[in-house]
C-alpha cells in the first residue's frame, strides 16, 4: 500500500509588482541645520554624499504611521482591496519594539484581516528581501497578494554629534504590492550576506549594555543616551562599488536582460558617489534614468528603493511597465538585487 502524499499548494507562476506608494515626514532638514550641529559646511556634505536635505518624523509620524499611509496608496493603486492581501512583510531596523512584530498592527489598522504579517531585519537590502519572501509566498500559493513594506525612523538612531553620519540617515516608508502576473514580473534574487564585515555599519551598543552599563556607551559622568547607528565609511565605500557592482551584473545576466533594455536604475539610495561609481562599472547607457532621490530624502534604508521608485513613476522619469534594475546594500553587510517591472 503507496503511503500518503501531501497535496501540492498550487500558486501562480509568476508575480509581479502592482502598486507603489511612499510617504514622507513633513518636516525638512536642510543641511543647514545638520550644520549646527557638527563642523562641517554644506558643500562638504553634498560633495561627500549628494545629500541636500533629509526628511525627519515627528511624534505623530510613528513607524506605523507611516507604513499604514504608504501601503494605503500601493493597495489603491494595485486596484485591490485590503481584505485581499495574504500577507504583510514590514522591513525595518527602526521598530524599536523587540515584540510584537509591528506588521501585526499595520495590518491590522489597514483590514487585511487574519493576513500573515512579520517583520524582517535586513537593514538597506530589506524591501529586496521582503520582494524575494513576496515572490515565493505568490508562486508557492500561500499567498494571492502580499504586501511588502520597507520603513524607517532613523532619526531615532541618529547621534547629533557624529560628523560621520549625522547628516547622512532620513526617515521614511515606502510599500508595494506583490500579486500574480501572466509574464514574469520579478527576476531571481541575487541576495546575500557577509558577516565578517558586520561591524563596519552597527548600533554602537546593545540595548542591554546601553542601560545597564551606560558608562560604556556614554562616557562617565555623561547623561544617558540612546545607543546610535555607526559607519566606517571608507570599507563601505569600496565594498559598495566593487562587490555590488558584480552583484548588480549577476542580477541582470540572471534576468536575461543587459543594460540597455533597462527603463530604470533604481539603487539603494546610500550615497551618490556610489551611485555613480555603479553606473560606470555597468556600463550603464546615459539614456537609461537613475533614481537619486537621496538628494532630498537622505538615506531612508529599507524605504529608499521604494520611495525612489514612486518618486521616478510619477515625475515620469521612468514610465509603467519599464524594467527597472533595483539593488539595496547595507549593514549585515547584506545584499539584495534584482530586475523588476514597474508597475
Amino acid at each position: 500500500m503507496s503511503k500518503p502524499q501531501i497535496r501540492p499548494a498550487e500558486g501562480a507562476r509568476y508575480s509581479r509588482i502592482l502598486g507603489v506608494g511612499g510617504y514622507r515626514p513633513v518636516r525638512v532638514i536642510p543641511n543647514s541645520e545638520v550644520l549646527e550641529w557638527i563642523d562641517s559646511s554644506d558643500e562638504w556634505i553634498r560633495t561627500r554624499s549628494g545629500i541636500e536635505q533629509r526628511r525627519w518624523a515627528g511624534p505623530e509620524e510613528s513607524v506605523a504611521e507611516m507604513s499604514v499611509q504608504a501601503a494605503g496608496k500601493a493597495i489603491a493603486q494595485a486596484g485591490i482591496s485590503p481584505e485581499q492581501i495574504g500577507g504583510v512583510i514590514v522591513a525595518t531596523v527602526s521598530h524599536l519594539k523587540q515584540t510584537p512584530a509591528i506588521a501585526t498592527e499595520i495590518a491590522l489598522r489597514l483590514g487585511c484581516g487574519t493576513a500573515p504579517a512579520f517583520d524582517i531585519s535586513a537593514a538597506c537590502a530589506g524591501f529586496g528581501y521582503g520582494l524575494g519572501v513576496a515572490d515565493g509566498m505568490i508562486r508557492g500559493g500561500n499567498a494571492e497578494y502580499v504586501l511588502v513594506i520597507g520603513v524607517e525612523r532613523l532619526s531615532d538612531l541618529t547621534d547629533k554629534s557624529d560628523r560621520s553620519t549625522a547628516f547622512i540617515f532620513g526617515d521614511g516608508a515606502g510599500a508595494a504590492v506583490v500579486g500574480p502576473s501572466d509574464v514574469p514580473g520579478i527576476g531571481k534574487l541575487i541576495w546575500g550576506s557577509d558577516g565578517s564585515q558586520a561591524d563596519v555599519i552597527s548600533q554602537t551598543a546593545a540595548w542591554d549594555t546601553a542601560f545597564a552599563k551606560p558608562d560604556a556607551v556614554n562616557g562617565a559622568g555623561d547623561e544617558l543616551k540612546w545607543p546610535a547607528l555607526r559607519m566606517e565609511g571608507q570599507p563601505v565605500f569600496r565594498w559598495a562599488v566593487w562587490e555590488m557592482a558584480k552583484v548588480a551584473q549577476q542580477a541582470l545576466d540572471a534576468a536575461g536582460i543587459t543594460a540597455d533594455q533597462l527603463g530604470a536604475f533604481i539603487p539603494h539610495q546610500a550615497n551618490m558617489r556610489i551611485t555613480d561609481a555603479m553606473i560606470k562599472a555597468l556600463k550603464l547607457p546615459a539614456t537609461v534614468p537613475v533614481a537619486r532621490d537621496i538628494a532630498e530624502t537622505g538615506n531612508t534604508s529599507a524605504a529608499s528603493i521604494p520611495l525612489a521608485m514612486e518618486r521616478m513613476l510619477e515625475s515620469g522619469e521612468a514610465r509603467s511597465g519599464d524594467l527597472a534594475l533595483i539593488i539595496g546594500f547595507g549593514a549585515g553587510l547584506v545584499y539584495a538585487a534584482t530586475v523588476v517591472t514597474l508597475p
